[in-house]
């Protein structure tokens, strides 16, 4: 039994040699462990630091024996796991014994033992341990990364094993009795902390020629390699150059290479890629690597092989993706060329004699990413001459036809459809490029001999199954999409030979017929796709008509027709997300390449309403559209046809186009951040135009070739083309503004000079700045412009004034006409209520009536002829013993009351007499009775 003194003091040694002091803490000490303990697995513990004394000492006899003894103790001591609290200690008897193996070379077997125990759980006595210890924990994993350096190989070995097994935790063999064993991931976190990756990254440098070892060291990295913090680690020591330029290092066991591949593809996907590319960028990785891949591509036959032939294509399409990269000066550019045609292309290139792709899921993938290779390769320009070489166009193009029937291919129809695709893509990426081998391959007739099948009724089943086949399942929507895709490259080239050659072919006649069919075969499900289709045949079409005035005529009313389907589109679903919006931009493009400057167009154009649907996109207010629309309306409005078309048009409200522009250019400048009182009247009379930009930037003297901010501003904004659309409407006939659209137009209408006295003001402000004195002439001229832009600034401002004045005034004045019929209404009211009083009175008092009566008789007296001419014949107006004060004919209606309570017209008249029925109630109609005085000629009821 040994003991230790309270004030015993541990060592560590941390990464790099330096040896760190704990603080002091009692070492455990048991003397008896009985059997019960023994079989429950209680520690029996022992004075570490004593092993460290009796380690240290060199000058004993016998003493590597005791050592020896002393450490096959401590074996049997913590064979169930290291307790945390004594890490630091067992590691620095660990470093002890590794640096005696190179003269006692029976420690080796000590060190390789207490690895082992490295491999077993950690234990914690108190949960707060894993903190408490983190930082002894950390130096002492680092350590192993260190002893490393021991040209041992057992002991090398044994290291890695032991970093493999804290990735396969096992549970302890007993449980120990007060401890617990700490988090599986505790060990992983701790090598993340001591940087053991970077270390063991450093440890290959001193085993190239010891392949067991670097397996072992390659096998820990992987593992290593799972977390981002080891990756980043590992980048530091340029693990991946390191490691890919001895891919190709013999290795009968194939190890080394999937290790290795599989490393490289952590520290791409866990560590800065840029860093990763940069590291493998350099002839002697990209050497081993096309080394690697040839002896996969030609020799490989295990579906092993072939996966690990694909996992290396990746990594090099990855590194390719750099520029600078030399893989046309190491030859890998002219081999991956081949392996990627020499199906489709025969070669006598002893590469690929008597090789052939088999229809397996790995060629297939093998096929696909040599095509998407091939596009990354492009981009280097130098490259384009072993594409020439190679013969890719050609090969390419073999894809570039419609299935045959009853022709034995090596693809499986969905293998060989998304291959098509493949090569459609790559064809847009490539022939762009080798546009003299894509017109002697008849590119042109190809691709449009293959938009018609496209387009056709053929029975063709699209599997749909791929990335690039994507909404074309059942139909052949994919195959027309990058058809189209790639006629778009081919024509944006604004080659002359490719799009007069098209137009020979009649492409404009057979796109519009396609964009036809697409509207009539789509439905939901393709809704997308055939957006996609529709916006890049306008937008081919409109390649191929800018600046044509012949094929604009070919476009001609069909072409126009299917323009003005796609404006009519609801405006809702310019928010779908679908790819309405873009459809819409080439509309808008086709409209300025394919319509305007052909006269019969424009014409057809303004007469089937297209102005009024540019006006309604324009009303919108959607500020993408807007510029696009403006010039294309400044364009329109050269024929004299169209102002009467933008002063017919109607929008919300009776919103008229000028007022509509108003807005926008009111709109424009609230955005702009243009200063503007509350009526919108000119606030700086010398920079009336100046927006908070302007305001902000100093004015810099420039060359005379570099516009100025307030050229810059013109082309910035919509201000420009809305002063040449109302200039040309003529500013003086606008219809339905208001006063505050008058005091908007002043200015709009005195754009062009403000915008020259900037330019001025800026041409005064450079001299000044160069501090250039202009000769007095000059200088009078200068004064002389700057004085009489101003004076306009002051001039449209005191128009604006008089102009809300006289709104004020007028505003008033309809204030005071509505207020005065008001009051007419009131007085009509009075009227109308005394009136009714009267008509009450009269009705209700038989002395008012009669009163009444007698007035109205008397005024109707008053109103004859006192004298009657001789032998005329006197016709009665009135009626006698009528009881009513209105004028009456012989008979009378009163609508007041109901004629079934009356009895009938003129029932209470000497015509037709009632009497009240006895039994009350209202009056109803009884039998006449005649009366001495009844007048013979009475009118009948």
């Amino acid at each position: 039994m040994w003991t230790a003194g309270a004030g015993a003091t541990a060592e560590v040694q941390e990464p790099g040699g330096k040896i760190r002091s704990r603080s002091t803490r009692h070492i455990p000490v048991v003397g008896v462990v009985t059997e019960d303990e023994e079989a429950q697995g209680a520690f029996k513990t022992m004075d570490l630091n004593r092993v460290i004394n009796l380690l240290e000492e060199t000058d004993k006899d016998d003493l590597e024996e005791k050592q020896l003894k002393s450490v096959k103790k401590l074996m049997q001591c913590y064979q169930n796991g290291l307790p945390l609290r004594d890490l630091a200690q067992i590691f620095k008897i660990l470093n002890l014994c590794a640096e005696k193996i190179e003269n006692q070379p029976h420690f080796i077997e000590s060190a390789c033992d207490i690895l082992k125990l490295c491999g077993l759980p950690f234990l914690k006595k108190k949960v707060s341990d894993e903190i408490t210890y983190a930082e002894d924990t950390a130096n002492s994993i680092a350590l192993l990364g260190e002893l490393m350096k021991i040209p041992n190989s057992e002991l090398r070995i044994q290291i890695c094993k032991c970093i493999v097994d804290f990735y396969h935790a096992e549970p302890p063999k007993k449980h120990i009795t007060g401890y617990q064993q700490a988090s599986s991931s505790y060990k992983i976190k701790m090598a993340e902390v001591g940087g053991l990756a970077k270390t063991m990254v450093q440890s290959l440098t001193l085993l190239e020629n010891q392949l067991v070892e670097k397996l072992w060291v390659l096998k820990a990295l992987q593992h290593l390699s799972t977390s981002e913090v080891n990756c980043t680690l590992m980048m530091k020591a340029q693990a991946a150059s390191g490691i890919c330029a001895h891919l190709n290092d013999p290795d009968p066991s194939g190890q080394l290479l999937f290790r290795s591949s599989e490393i490289l593809w952590n520290l791409l996907e866990k560590s800065p890629k840029e860093e990763i590319i940069q590291q493998l960028s350099n002839l002697e990785c990209l050497l081993a690597l096309k080394e690697v891949f040839k002896n996969l591509f030609m020799r490989g036959f295990s579906h092993y092989d072939h996966q690990l032939r694909n996992d290396i294509l990746v990594i090099t399409t990855i590194i390719a993706q750099n520029p600078g990269a030399p893989m046309i000066e190491c030859g890998f550019t002219r081999d991956l060329i081949l392996f990627a045609t020499f199906n489709e292309v025969k070669s006598q290139n002893p590469l690929v004699k008597g090789l052939k792709l088999s229809n397996s899921y790995e060629d297939f993938e093998l096929k696909k990413l040599l095509f998407n290779i091939i596009v990354i390769l492009c981009k280097d320009l130098p490259t384009i001459q072993l594409l020439i070489d190679g013969k890719v166009i050609l090969a390419l193009f073999t894809y570039l036809k419609k299935p045959e029937k009853h022709k034995i291919i090596e693809w499986s129809a969905a293998q060989y459809e998304e291959l098509q695709l493949h090569a459609i893509v790559t064809l847009s990426s490539v022939a762009p490029l080798l546009t003299e081998e894509y017109m002697l391959c008849q590119g042109n007739a190809r691709v449009l001999a293959f938009l018609e099948w496209c387009e056709s009724e053929d029975s063709f089943f699209s599997h749909g199954n791929s990335f690039h086949s994507t909404g074309g399942r059942g139909n052949k929507f994919a195959q027309m999409r990058y058809s189209l895709r790639l006629l778009r490259a081919m024509v944006y080239l604004e080659d002359e030979t490719i799009n007069s050659d098209l137009c020979e072919k009649g492409t404009i006649q057979q796109l519009i017929g396609v964009f036809k069919n697409t509207i009539s075969k789509a439905n939901d499900k393709e809704e997308a796709i055939v957006l996609e289709i529709q916006s890049d045949i306008l937008l081919i079409l409109s390649g191929l008509c800018e600046h044509h005035i012949p094929r604009k005529e070919i476009f001609g009313t069909e072409g126009v027709d299917i323009i003005l389907r796609v404006m009519k589109t609801d405006p809702t679903k310019l928010q779908t997300g679908l790819g309405y919006n873009v459809l819409l931009f080439s509309t808008l493009d086709s409209i300025w390449c394919c319509i305007l400057g052909c006269y019969p167009s424009e014409d057809y154009f303004l007469e089937k309403e297209g102005i009024f649907l540019l006006l309604d996109l324009l009303a919108l207010n959607q500020k993408k559209f807007c510029n696009l629309i403006l010039g294309i309306m400044v364009e329109f409005c050269d024929n004299p046809k169209t102002a009467a078309h933008v002063n017919a048009w109607r929008g919300k409200k009776d919103q008229t186009a000028a007022s509509l522009l108003i807005k926008l250019w009111r709109k424009e400048e609230k955005e702009l951040g243009v200063k503007r009182d509350k009526h919108g009247m000119i606030i700086d009379t010398k920079k009336p135009l100046f927006t908070s930009f302007q305001e902000e930037q100093k004015i810099m003297p420039l060359p005379a070739n570099c516009p100025t901010l307030a050229v810059m501003d013109v082309a910035e904004n919509i201000r420009a083309k809305i002063y040449a659309v109302l200039g040309k409407l003529d500013f003086e006939n606008l219809p339905g503004l208001s006063a505050e659209d008058f005091v908007t137009l002043c200015i709009i209408h005195r754009y062009l000079d403000f915008k020259i006295g900037e330019i001025w003001n800026e041409i005064c402000e450079e001299i000044k700045l160069e501090k250039l004195r202009p000769v007095n002439t000059d200088k009078k001229i200068l004064e002389v412009i700057t004085t009489a832009s101003e004076n306009i600034g002051k001039m449209v401002a005191s128009l604006q004034s008089e102009m809300i004045e006289s709104q004020a005034n007028q505003d008033v004045q309809n204030e005071q006409k509505v207020y005065t019929k008001i009051q007419a209404t009131h007085k009509q009211r009075d009227l109308a209520n005394k009136s009714w009083e009267n008509f009450l009175a009269r009705t209700s008092n038989t002395k008012t009536l009669k009163k009444a009566k007698r007035l109205q008789e008397k005024a109707i007296e008053s109103s004859r002829y006192g004298e009657h001419p001789p032998n005329a014949i006197f016709h009665r107006t009135d009626i006698k013993g009528l009881n009513t004060t209105v004028p009456s004919g012989r008979v009378v209606t009163v609508e007041s009351t109901p004629a079934r309570l009356l009895g009938g017209p003129l029932a209470d008249t000497d015509i037709a007499l009632k009497k009240l029925p006895i039994r009350g109630g209202a009056l109803q109609k009884v039998k006449a009775v005649k009366t001495v005085n009844e007048s013979k000629n009475s009118v009948p009821t």
